[in-house]
């Protein structure tokens, strides 16, 4: 006799399992790496972020907030850093509470490049592609400051930066993480190599599409290398001019982002993850063809709000295998359990988003115990 299936289906596919390499996922809801600068002036996560993260491990994936790789890459005022013993011995008590609960996370290594100042860093020099400053101010321990003009780093230091990625996210895997996500958007030094914007170097590192990729491609591939290309993923903004990263070329954007997952494509990486305002459109899905790997999307904060429908459209229609989610999560740690269910939600409040306590950050309600 036929066995009925009727209701086997009947679970949507956002709640299903997946697994991006050697991480697997309970659903297919993902935690966006948000800064929110929780850590103070020694860049170690504490009780505060310990409970914050601990609060969420609901979610399939939790990919943790932007963190530095050494001091001089640090990019805002108390971010967290795994530059060190005691930031990594932080993260090891914040990864610690996640599995507790039954959660998976990722770190996040970011490098700002000259999306950073001396007063926010230590005093260091700040390294960038080219001697090329971003527009705007930001804030630093004496309040907002303009951007500086960085130094256009040199071959040496390009491989200094490269190690510092490596030994951080080695770190990261030692203390637990159950992976690494390499930075590579929003503006931060890798997409700065990427934009023909920020990088007008005339080396190996600049000029052509295959040599603005090639400072992703050797971090990417150094670290798979250290750590197993199964627990590593990329994370890249095409066309998302964050920090005066123009890149308003679409076929160049296509042949540097199409250059770069070529070469990744070969080692098998856990994820690509892409910002942009199109997730099921031309470009994120031809950049997924070129990857051949597992995708997840985030369109926000450059869409507004990711709502459980917009979540359950860009799986339904196979956009993605899993989607990214902000400020929903910011607001209820238990989202997955009210989206399955269809609960109402808590409002964030961007205005307690940024700043040293618990307010705003690990005080948003549950639900209520049925």
């Amino acid at each position: 006799m036929p066995v009925n299936t009727s209701d086997v289906s009947s679970v949507p596919p956002l709640f299903s399992p997946v697994s991006l390499g050697k991480i697997e996922l309970a659903n297919r809801i993902v935690m966006a790496p948000m800064t929110r600068v929780r850590s103070g002036s020694s860049g170690i996560p504490g009780d505060l972020m310990v409970e914050y993260y601990r609060q969420r491990a609901s979610v399939g994936l939790i990919i943790a907030e932007g963190t530095y790789p050494d001091r001089a890459s640090q990019g805002y005022v108390g971010e967290p850093g795994i530059a060190t013993d005691e930031q990594a011995a932080g993260w090891q008590r914040v990864f610690e509470a996640v599995h507790a609960e039954g959660g998976r996370i990722v770190l996040q290594i970011m490098h700002a490049g000259r999306q950073t100042h001396p007063d926010i860093n230590g005093g260091r020099r700040i390294l960038a592609p080219s001697a090329i400053a971003r527009t705007g101010e930001t804030f630093t321990e004496k309040g907002e400051q303009p951007y500086p003009v960085p130094e256009a780093m040199t071959t040496t230091e390009i491989r200094a930066a490269l190690e510092d990625f490596v030994t951080a996210a080695r770190r990261a895997i030692e203390a637990g993480a159950d992976g690494v996500e390499i930075h590579g958007a929003n503006g931060y030094l890798l997409h700065q190599f990427l934009s023909p914007a920020a990088n007008q170097r005339t080396d190996e590192y600049g000029g052509s599409p295959h040599n603005r990729a090639r400072f992703v491609v050797e971090i990417v591939t150094a670290v798979a290398q250290a750590v197993g290309a199964e627990r590593v993923g990329l994370r890249i903004s095409p066309e998302v001019d964050f920090g005066d990263v123009f890149e308003t070329d679409r076929d160049d954007v296509l042949v540097t982002y199409g250059t770069l997952l070529d070469q990744l494509r070969p080692l098998g990486l856990a994820y690509l993850s892409v910002l942009h305002t199109e997730p099921g459109g031309d470009l994120v899905q031809e950049l997924r063809r070129r990857f051949d790997g597992k995708l997840i999307v985030n369109n926000g904060p450059l869409g507004g709000h990711t709502t459980r429908e917009q979540a359950l459209q860009q799986i339904e229609a196979d956009h993605a295998d899993a989607v990214v989610v902000g400020r929903a999560l910011i607001a209820n740690p238990d989202l997955v359990e009210r989206w399955q269910g269809g609960h109402p939600e808590n409002e964030p409040r961007p205005e307690l988003f940024y700043g040293p306590g618990a307010e705003g950050y690990t005080d948003y309600p549950f639900l209520e115990a049925a």
